[in-house]
């Protein structure tokens, strides 16, 4: 597992399917060698890809470790975000802050707190008439948006710092010795919070849910009084409009908007400047905080965590907490324009680029997303910074496997055909249409029946079994074939391949034929030899009874000489 700041990935399970780039709004991931990773610092944080990937390749990095660590040095302050309300189930704080207690924090507080700090900040620009249109700084997913992307809409985007780290700057004035660890369903946060130098560690609902459910603590029912709060209107920072309700006053020049989602906002700040005299509350999540990648889903979805935030901080009337010019001190930040890694292509370059897919005119170019760019030009763009890989174009890569699947059909020496339940052809190459005469340019649709016993055929793809023919003979051209058919039954058509055997069959008929004759010369020789020898024995056989009287003779005729015996 390769491990980043914020996201950590698991190779194995990546699968080369793009659903995360075509879900990144800002197109903030890698494509390399089938891998999918994140660009961080192009990423937003919005934790899109953490929720459509379905084999679970990309999962937040957790902060257990390093909370745990400040747990055992002791006097660690917890601060909770409202939407605790909707991913844990509890409308009482105080059995939340008596858990986290259990686990070793020192003290727990409402993340609304520093909430309400900033909306008092938020009321004091709006109330000096400095700002054309202003969109607040609250979720640090969409103020990354905007220095990153939109430079020319940071000139409304509030100097205000989020509620998380007004409520670390709150605790921390009261308790300078403290350490803050915020809990809520936000991945952006652990980047704002590393960044902040006030916020010591970051836990998700899931990880303070497994930490407790690891050290056996039980979160009651019991009624607990909780600490009066004056309801703190700022309870219902993490739902739509939730900032615009959170006003006591909502200060008079403005028309108060809600906008969620990151494609909503980026809409809004495409034409900001043609706006004038708006109050934008962003949310980079749809359904706001409620809704965050790392909220623990429950059932009822947004609508009901929608219902329980509203009946939690609306549960004693509303109300507000004072602060005073000290206490709102230090609340205040510049959101400095940020840029992201990537260079400009000149058009004669993306053009190039496009050429090798086939995308380079006008008519070609499909911009159908399969690769996860919104367009053929956005992919060449990545292409050349070295974000995606040429082959990720789904159309370009399909067209070139079927030409070359193709070209090996057209051009096998074997033939191949292919034929549906009807028995009609669906494919069939040069070789196949030689073997049996077929003379059609394209012979898809013919009947098997035209050009070959189908009997085999049929009752092979009704069986599903398939057949073997070792030496299949085709009047109408005289060629041998040997035919091995399957069913594919995935695809449910009969797939049969053809070996032509016809030079085999004729030598074996001229070697059969030469055997014959190489037979019938035998056979004449040896009865030549036969003769022969029959000859040779009678000849010899005379001259041998010759000889014996020869030699008789000249015995006889030595042993008469010196006087002996004859016999």
């Amino acid at each position: 597992m390769t491990k980043g700041m914020y996201l950590e990935f698991k190779p194995a399970n990546c699968k080369d399917c793009y659903r995360c780039l075509r879900s990144c709004p800002v197109k903030a991931i890698e494509v390399a060698t089938h891998q999918a990773t994140i660009i961080e610092d192009r990423c937003i944080l919005c934790g899109k890809c953490t929720l459509v990937c379905h084999q679970n390749a990309k999962v937040v990095h957790s902060g257990r470790e390093e909370v745990e660590k400040l747990l055992e040095e002791g006097n660690v302050i917890a601060s909770v975000a409202p939407s605790f309300v909707a991913s844990l189930g509890i409308n009482n704080f105080e059995i939340l802050r008596k858990g986290l207690q259990q686990m070793g924090f020192a003290d727990a507080e409402e993340t609304a707190i520093g909430a309400a700090a900033v909306v008092e900040c938020f009321k004091q620009d709006l109330e000096s008439g400095k700002y054309r249109n202003y969109i607040t700084s609250c979720c640090p997913a969409v103020n990354r948006l905007i220095q990153l992307y939109y430079p020319g809409a940071l000139k409304y985007l509030s100097p205000v710092v989020s509620p998380m780290v007004a409520h670390g700057n709150l605790i921390k004035k009261s308790r300078p010795d403290a350490k803050v660890v915020f809990i809520g369903p936000c991945i952006a946060k652990k980047r704002e919070a590393a960044e902040s130098g006030v916020i010591d560690g970051v836990l998700t609902f899931e990880e303070a849910l497994e930490m407790l459910r690891d050290k056996c603590v039980i979160l009651g029912s019991e009624n607990l009084d909780e600490e009066e709060s004056g309801g703190l209107r700022a309870r219902y920072f993490p739902i739509p409009r939730g900032v615009i309700k959170s006003f006591d006053r909502l200060p008079e020049g403005y028309e108060y908007l809600a906008v969620d989602g990151v494609e909503r906002c980026k809409e809004v700040l495409e034409n900001i400047d043609d706006m004038d005299g708006v109050f934008i509350e962003m949310n980079a999540c749809e359904y706001a905080c409620i809704n965050g990648p790392c909220a623990i889903r429950n059932r009822g979805g947004a609508i009901k965590a929608n219902e329980a935030v509203r009946g939690y901080a609306g549960r004693r009337g509303g109300g507000a907490l004072a602060f005073g010019e000290e206490d709102l001190a230090g609340m205040r930040r510049v959101h400095a324009r940020l840029r992201a890694s990537g260079f400009d292509v000149s058009e004669e370059r993306l053009l190039k680029i496009m050429a090798k897919t086939g995308r380079d005119k006008p008519e070609n170019q499909l911009n159908c997303g399969a690769c996860g760019y919104e367009s053929c030009k956005q992919k060449a763009w990545a292409v050349a910074n070295g974000f995606a890989d040429i082959s990720m174009c789904l159309p370009y890569m399909r067209q070139r496997a079927e030409s070359l699947s193709y070209e090996i059909i057209q051009n096998s020496p074997n033939g191949i055909l292919v034929l549906d339940g009807d028995m009609r052809v669906l494919q069939m190459n040069n070789a196949a249409k030689k073997m049996f005469g077929v003379t059609e340019s394209d012979p898809k649709g013919m009947l098997l029946v035209d050009f070959a016993d189908p009997s085999a055929y049929i009752g092979a793809y009704e069986s599903k079994t398939g057949f073997t023919r070792k030496c299949e003979h085709i009047k109408k051209t005289d060629r041998y074939v040997e035919i091995n058919a399957v069913v594919l039954k995935e695809h449910n058509v009969l797939f049969a391949l053809y070996k032509d055997i016809t030079d085999e069959k004729q030598y074996e008929g001229k070697l059969h034929q030469l055997t014959s004759e190489t037979l019938a010369t035998t056979d004449e020789v040896i009865m030549k030899q036969m003769r022969v020898a029959q000859e040779i024995a009678s000849l010899l056989g005379e001259t041998t009874a010759e000889t014996k009287v020869a030699l008789l003779k000249l015995k006889s005729m030595l042993k008469r000489e010196e006087g002996g015996d004859v016999t």
